[in-house]
């Protein structure tokens, strides 16, 4: 067991220094691994239609895709879920938790949060979080390039590749089965093995830019200079198109599939109206995927605030004013956006899917875990400390808060008598200052 010895000359083995740094995640509110692995997510049904979703992704494959009609009825039976709960009811936390139990089973993972510097109406800025955060079981970060290390041309799920390309997948533009081939070609000793275009190829897929010119000139060194003629395509359309493309390219690598889990959804409600519809767009296609594209190997799970629907839906009349908005431009792009962005929203106020509040078997499971924790965490016996009152509208981030903080102060006091009290703060769904033409 590997140990780490401190200034004082304390020594702290591995396991203590994971439940030191569990409980000091769960003071500050923000989940991380330890704290989630000894807490758990007390939101078994969620757990359990998780557990459907990548059973239902993992599973057999037949030329790429899967038919059958799913619970949930989306257009194109993407595995997906919307989650929603209060501020401080464990969203994070509870995406966390499926996370592991994701790369628990072989699946890679990315938790993007929707901030001001990836919001959800710029899919070219959510790509790069995706790709930046996917993290393998293994742990290992660099997921594109293992995946297009491990490609094998001869197996089966490279032709299911293939057949997508050139089937469901023959919308996306030609860069993409152009750089496979080379990937491909490139990558074999009878041309050379160009290392560096080969990263040049990794570094498109991942988002960056490959401009044409050099794409041609490594075409017509293999003879397939012919056969692509690269249409133009836009920075927003290429970033989704490659969120459909790797995660078929994970699967032809040899992972079940890719879970992207999107933290902090309601951000949407502090855009612009505009940005508001293309975020409501985006979000019915991370939701329901593009139409054709039954059984892509990608699990979705989204969690907002529950109460965007009164606030935003209603309260900023988005449900009866913004379609109409768009569809006021009078182009075909915003008459499409028009149409998902009404998906986006049917999807907050018909489908979320709301966390249960903690009962009181759960309360005092959490407690002991949680009293156990302290005390191995700092090497005290924790005494009983009383904590919140239990009432329905405490949280449980406010109850975890709570003890953690009066056992803190009983340790260094034992006389002290602690008192916790709740103070509330609402919810701000005030626009903020972007311009609405980011992310174009």
């Amino acid at each position: 067991m590997s140990a780490h010895v401190r200034p004082t000359g304390e020594v702290w083995d591995a396991e203590r220094l994971s439940r030191r740094r569990a409980v000091e995640a769960l003071r500050s509110g923000v989940p991380n691994a330890d704290a989630v692995i000894a807490l758990g997510s007390g939101q078994s049904d969620v757990e359990d239609q998780f557990a459907e979703l990548l059973e239902r992704v993992a599973g057999p494959r037949a030329g790429g895709d899967r038919g059958g009609a799913g619970e949930r009825g989306h257009a194109s039976e993407r595995a997906s879920l919307l989650l929603g709960a209060g501020f401080g009811e464990g969203k994070s936390h509870l995406l966390t938790h499926l996370g592991h139990l994701a790369t628990s089973a072989g699946f890679v993972v990315s938790t993007v949060v929707i901030s001001k510097e990836t919001p959800l109406h710029d899919p070219a800025k959510v790509l790069r979080a995706t790709v930046a955060s996917a993290v393998a079981p293994d742990g290992s970060r660099d997921v594109v390039k293992e995946a297009a290390d491990a490609l094998d041309p001869d197996n089966s799920a490279y032709a299911d590749l293939l057949r997508w390309l050139r089937g469901p997948g023959r919308d996306l533009n030609e860069r993409f089965e152009a750089t496979l081939l080379l990937h491909q070609r490139l990558g074999a000793e009878a041309f050379g093995g160009d290392e560096e275009f080969i990263d040049t190829i990794v570094r498109f897929w991942s988002g960056d830019p490959l401009p044409v010119p050099d794409l041609r000139r490594q075409l017509k060194a293999i003879g397939e200079a012919k056969t692509f003629t690269f249409s133009p395509v836009k920075v927003r359309d290429l970033a989704r198109q490659r969120l459909r493309f790797l995660p078929r390219l994970l699967h032809a690598a040899g992972r079940p599939g890719w879970v992207i889990l999107l933290d902090e959804v309601e951000l949407i409600g502090r855009y612009s109206l505009l940005q508001r519809g293309r975020a409501y767009a985006e979000l019915a296609r991370w939701l329901d995927g593009e139409t054709g594209d039954t059984g892509d190997p990608v699990v979705v799970v989204g969690a907002m605030t529950d109460d965007f629907e009164a606030a935003v839906l209603h309260g900023k009349s988005d449900l009866e004013v913004l379609p109409g908005r768009l569809r006021d431009k009078q182009t075909d792009e915003y008459a499409e956006m028009a149409t998902l962005a009404e998906t986006g929203m049917r999807h907050i106020e018909r489908d979320l899917v709301h966390l249960v509040p903690p009962d009181a078997v759960e309360l005092d499971r959490a407690y002991t875990t949680l009293r156990t924790l302290h005390g191995d965490a700092y090497g005290w016996q924790p005494p009983h400390v009383p904590g919140l009152e239990r009432l329905g509208a405490t949280r449980m981030r406010q109850y975890v808060r709570a003890w953690i903080n009066e056992w803190d102060l009983v340790r260094m006091d034992p006389a002290y008598q602690p008192s916790t009290e709740v103070v509330e703060l609402a919810s701000d769904y005030d626009e903020l200052a972007e311009d609405d033409d980011a992310g174009t």
